[in-house]
């Protein structure tokens, strides 16, 4: 079976970290199919058009960077029509080393999906569609525009099936009039190694762990660092660990600064590759999520697989994810409240059982979610 995906978002040359959680699809499936992933982008610094094949493990990926006008009354038709014109050379490409596709996979609305339906009726390929994105959301509330949201109706309608990564998401686009009578949810995908933990040895502070794209709108990592000032009023044998980077890391750190911290309780590390993160998770006794709004974080399904219980916000799907056999869920904002919880896990975070945890998480591993993939693009072909 010869599987192509589309995708708007994908690891490129400008953030290696956008849509990873896509390229790990296409590498579970990979294990089962053949994959190529076609991802354009646009680059202000070329002139022309530039296709790069390459092989990441198991997947076959073909990028096409597009220039575009300089001029600030063109760019945006300049961009429109080079973007279409990058999806034309690109594809021409992928027929000609790949082969033609028997399904196409759309991943993030919408429009990529454009591109699968014309393949649909111009070449019989059907297409499905894996969606991630929060836009749907209200506490998001950017799906915008009735052109917009007419053709996402139209191609979403026009897939063979609509997969979800978590309920909450489902019932999100069907308030935006989105739904598809074949709608399955699908879980993201966590790296092999992550499943591989060791029993954590002791210290003399117990460490509770934060991995952010530091997007305070989303994450409230300043939120975080505020519940641990608290709880520093009670108590100081534990440190609090911040992995990742994005744009509002300034102002997080900011935040920190101002609150006067006792020396070495709050460190941040920076961005991390994902080898780097489970070595973190590894010594961590739990992890900390505080989101505003979500979907299904990669990130807790990762501490899950490392056997770690956390501590989460009860909202989107992080609800589907989080139980009591696994952690903690807290209301949004609450900041009291969750520093209640952190103190309840620093003392009780070993009763939680890693075993449990990380076999419950195999749902999220690259077998699991791969196999799935296949049966779904064999029922609907």
């Amino acid at each position: 079976m010869k599987v192509l995906f589309l995708s708007a978002w994908y690891p490129h040359r400008f953030d290696a970290m956008a849509g990873l959680f896509v390229r790990k699809h296409a590498q579970a499936l990979a294990r089962y199919a053949d994959v190529c992933v076609l991802y354009v982008h646009d680059d202000e610094t070329i002139r022309r058009f530039e296709i790069i094949e390459q092989q990441c493990e198991n997947v076959r990926e073909t990028y096409v960077y597009f220039p575009f006008s300089k001029n600030r009354f063109l760019q945006k038709i300049s961009k429109s029509i080079n973007y279409a014109r990058a999806y034309i050379k690109g594809y021409t490409t992928v027929k000609q080393s790949f082969g033609k596709p028997d399904i196409t996979q759309v991943n993030i609305l919408t429009r990529t999906a454009i591109l699968a339906y014309l393949l649909k009726i111009s070449q019989k390929i059907p297409y499905t569609i894996i969606e991630h994105w929060s836009r749907y959301m209200p506490q998001n509330n950017s799906y915008e525009g009735w052109v917009r949201k007419r053709i996402t109706e139209f191609v979403v309608k026009r897939a063979a099936a609509l997969m979800l990564v978590s309920n909450y998401l489902r019932i999100a686009m069907l308030n935006c009039n989105i739904h598809h009578k074949n709608t399955i949810i699908v879980n993201n995908v966590v790296d092999d190694f992550f499943f591989m933990h060791e029993k954590k040895e002791g210290g003399a502070k117990k460490i509770m762990l934060h991995i952010s794209c530091f997007d305070e709108k989303v994450k409230n990592v300043c939120g975080i660092v505020r519940a641990a000032k608290l709880l520093s009023e009670n108590r100081s044998d534990f440190e609090l660990i911040i992995v990742g980077y994005g744009r509002d890391f300034t102002l997080c750190y900011d935040e920190y600064t101002r609150l006067h911290f006792p020396e070495n309780m709050v460190k941040f590390v920076g961005e991390l590759a994902p080898p780097k993160v489970e070595e973190y998770l590894k010594r961590a006794d739990f992890v900390v999520m505080f989101s505003n709004y979500d979907n299904a974080p990669v990130v807790i399904s990762e501490s899950l697989a490392a056997g770690k219980p956390v501590v989460a916000t009860r909202v989107a799907g992080i609800p589907e994810m989080i139980h009591e056999t696994n952690g903690i869920l807290v209301e949004v904002g609450n900041e009291r409240e969750l520093a209640e919880k952190m103190e309840y896990m620093l003392d009780n975070a070993e009763k939680y059982d890693a075993e449990t945890i990380s076999k419950e998480a195999q749902k999220y591993s690259y077998e699991t979610v791969g196999k799935e993939l296949v049966r779904i693009y064999k029922s609907v072909m």
